[in-house]
């Protein structure tokens, strides 16, 4: 894993292939994408590689990955690069980092490399910092699938040198690198997002392979959405990210009120919300569907391919203190109120009441921006 492009992730791995070779291990390259730089092609020479797939899509010859003659030739070791990388239309999968696990899946090990703006709950901050919405992306859950995530570090100062010296991109993008993403304000703070997730990568496989002191509690997180999709992506994310660093298990619970039964719900608003479950799915959460009240079932989940547990409460603040209980949650995570959060304290009972159960439960309560 790198902070951008550029830091000697390819590099990396192909110097990985060869010591491999040496000691006798079957290694072959998949896919390796070297961007024209010298250093890095030079590093092809001697190592097997596996022929890629060619394909015409609008009109233009393209090679691809070839997934069916790696697993055909069934190598001990396959390096595939750029694991963010959308297939032609018409692949066996959409995305590359599907490939990798239909290979890990056949006990082919796999090496390979993505860029931290491409991880999926991290998708808004990286806007943030860059201003690109970036569109590939890696959904967190395939990080458990890793023996090892290994950052690839470079200062700001050595990774522009590197631009300016023509190692990254043609010297024609250079100067439009360097005013857009390039900036060492930008760098530094992708940097920060690549060392913390690595680290946190490291804290998980720590918790896993050392015996927990027994005093320590399971951290359990359950993310509470509505249909409004303009904050409950933002909650999924969050939530996945706090659930990926406490290496913990969550769940997403979607309560559905009367005035969005069947008959009433926009037909807009029901496809938010089965985009907002498989996000929640792909980023490795459970999802529990509540009624409140009278609501009657959203005609869009009857089809929803994926597993939906459904509750029966008479109001939102019981529905999430029943999937409490029953999940033995440690953490409740919700949006922030759209009026003020102590007029809802002062005044609101169920508000209250919800503090009080789960105070009284030891269940903490982060209300995220």
């Amino acid at each position: 894993m790198g902070m951008s492009a550029g830091v000697g992730k390819t590099y990396r791995m192909l110097q990985e292939a060869h010591r491999m070779l040496g000691s006798g291990i079957n290694v072959q390259i998949g896919f390796v994408e070297t961007h024209g730089r010298t250093e890095t092609h030079a590093l092809l020479e001697g190592l097997p590689l596996i022929p890629m797939r060619e394909t015409f899509y609008k009109g233009k010859r393209m090679k691809e990955f070839d997934l069916n003659a790696t697993l055909l030739l069934a190598p001990k070791w396959v390096i595939v690069d750029e694991l963010a990388h959308t297939n032609i239309p018409g692949s066996k999968n959409p995305k590359r980092w599907q490939d990798v696990l239909d290979l890990i899946a056949a006990g082919i090990n796999v090496l390979t490399a993505v860029n931290i703006q491409h991880i999926e709950s991290i998708t808004e901050e990286v806007k943030r910092i860059t201003g690109v919405d970036v569109a590939e992306r890696v959904p967190d859950t395939f990080l458990q699938y890793a023996d090892d995530v290994v950052n690839i570090d470079l200062s700001a100062e050595d990774l522009i040198t590197r631009l300016r010296e023509g190692k990254i991109y043609d010297p024609a993008k250079v100067e439009t690198a360097l005013n857009n993403f390039f900036r060492p304000e930008k760098i530094l703070q992708l940097r920060e997002l690549a060392l913390k997730e690595v680290a946190g990568q490291v804290e998980r496989k720590v918790e896993t392979e050392v015996d927990p002191p027994k005093q320590l509690r399971r951290e359990r997180l359950l993310a509470c959405i509505s249909s409004n999709h303009k904050t409950a992506g933002r909650i999924i994310r969050k939530t996945a990210r706090l659930a990926n660093y406490y290496n913990a298990d969550w769940y997403v619970l979607y309560v559905q009120t009367p005035r969005e039964s069947f008959d009433r719900i926009p037909l807009d608003r029901q496809r938010h919300l089965l985009n907002h479950f498989k996000l929640a799915v792909e980023l490795g959460a459970e999802v529990i569907q509540a009624q409140s009240g009278e609501a009657s079932g959203i005609a869009v989940l009857a089809k929803f391919p994926l597993k939906v547990l459904n509750l029966q409460e008479t109001s939102v603040t019981q529905a999430i203190l029943t999937t409490v209980r029953n999940k033995s949650i440690t953490t409740v995570c919700i949006g922030k109120p759209h009026f003020n959060i102590f007029q809802i304290i002062l005044r609101s009972n169920i508000f209250n009441k919800l503090l009080n159960a789960l105070s009284s439960n030891n269940v903490d309560l982060i209300i995220l921006s």
